[in-house]
């Protein structure tokens, strides 16, 4: 008698020795109709167990092919693929769940991220910080309408000159800072700075100098006049501006003049005040009733209105221009290192302030740049440190109260910034 149930005989089980036989041979996958698998449900159809995705029939091991399939990689017996609950990885739709997963951060991507960002903040603040900074530069001294000039040397000569100018100061300024409202402009200090390979200069030039003042192109007529012989050397800045000046200096020096820079009495106290003043050591206390100055001796901080009285001061001192020349390089030596410091140039809330106030107040040739004005600056910098030199113009005497240069000592001098050498030569 068979025991099988309807349908399910010797002859239609296929092969005799398939897997899930009694024999020895379990009987094979293909006639154990309970897990054969039939064509794919379509999705959202795949019954008791979920629908799959069919797949390649496994072999049986003798190089035939054997539908058997465990169901697992496709949820036919755990569930999922599209008609169960779980996700196929190889299934053909994306995983709805992928929003939920946590995924590990690729901090390597994100610091290239963040590093380009920064790189690209300073880029465009720098680029911004320049085109801000030039405009602010008043280019207004046309040095090529200077006449007669002497060949250009080795290295780079600043004329740097701090004018009496009250441009743009109130009433309450000039009595704040002892400035009169005299019209017109004057200089009350006069340095050239030699900027070279070895070894920076800084010359002051006493303003009451005597010097010839030669024949030159007026700067509005455009004619030529002059001689106008023996006389100080500030006088040749009333008479005709920068530009009388600059020729003045080159006729008595035979030093080619290649930067002109000027600063009035505002811009200056506003510097000060701007970097939060500036820290000053003095060897004696003095007092001048003119420029307002009232200081005792030891260090002490300056504001705006008190450097500037002491770097006009001259009626308190015996050797009045020449002690004033020095007073003027000691300060501007303190105001440069002050400035140099990363608490400045690091902080842009000091930084442009700074920066605003000096530009805005600087009076330059038509082809000075920033990194012109930036070399000048760093020069009186190293000079203020140790790496160069300041002096006065050497003097050996003087005529009806001007004083009248060593004229040994000077040529030796120009001689010296003209190839670049190094200074040999002292001052008064």
């Amino acid at each position: 008698m068979n025991d099988w149930p309807e349908g399910w005989s010797d002859d239609n089980r296929g092969r005799p020795y398939g897997r899930g036989s009694a024999s020895a041979h379990p009987e094979g996958a293909r006639v154990m109709r309970q897990v054969r698998r039939g064509p794919a449900a379509p999705p959202g159809q795949g019954g008791a167990y979920g629908g799959g995705i069919p797949q390649q029939p496994y072999g049986d091991g003798y190089g035939r092919q054997d539908p058997y399939d465990s169901g697992y990689n496709t949820g036919q017996v755990y569930g999922g693929g599209r008609g169960g609950s779980g996700f196929v990885p190889n299934d053909n739709e994306p995983d709805p769940y992928y929003g939920q997963y946590a995924q590990r951060p690729n901090w390597g991507r994100r610091l290239k991220r963040i590093t380009l960002a920064v790189v690209v903040v300073l880029v465009a603040a720098s680029v911004g910080t320049y085109f801000w900074a030039d405009s602010k530069l008043h280019r207004d001294v046309d040095l090529s309408k200077v006449i007669d000039r002497p060949e250009t040397g080795a290295g780079t000569n600043y004329l740097i000159v701090g004018s009496d100018s009250r441009a743009g100061m109130t009433a309450e300024d000039k009595k704040r800072l002892h400035t009169g409202s005299a019209e017109g402009k004057r200089t009350d200090s006069m340095m050239i700075l030699h900027v070279g390979g070895n070894g920076d200069t800084l010359i002051s030039l006493p303003r009451d100098s005597n010097v010839t003042i030669p024949k030159f192109k007026g700067s509005e007529s455009g004619q030529i006049k002059g001689p106008l012989g023996p006389n100080k050397l500030n006088a040749a800045y009333a008479f005709d501006g920068p530009q009388l000046l600059v020729r003045t200096i080159e006729y008595n020096t035979g030093l080619h003049i290649d930067h002109y820079v000027e600063i009035g009495f505002g811009g200056f106290a506003n510097i000060v005040d701007a970097v939060g003043g500036v820290d000053m050591t003095l060897d004696q206390g003095f007092k001048d009733k003119w420029s307002g100055a009232d200081f005792k001796a030891g260090k002490q901080t300056l504001n705006g209105q008190q450097a500037l009285a002491f770097v006009r001061t001259r009626h308190a001192f015996a050797t009045s221009d020449l002690q004033r020349t020095k007073n003027q390089q000691k300060f501007l030596s303190a105001l440069a290192n002050q400035v140099a410091t990363p608490s400045t140039i690091l902080n842009p809330f000091k930084l442009y302030p700074t920066m605003g106030a000096g530009l805005d107040s600087l009076v330059v040739d038509k082809d000075m740049s920033l990194w012109d004005l930036a070399s000048m600056f760093w020069a009186m910098k190293a000079v203020s440190g140790g790496d160069g030199k300041s002096m006065n113009m050497p003097v050996s005497g003087s005529t009806g109260g001007n004083l009248v240069w060593d004229q040994a000592k000077v040529k030796t001098l120009v001689n010296e910034l003209k190839n670049d050498e190094k200074v040999t030569v002292s001052g008064n």
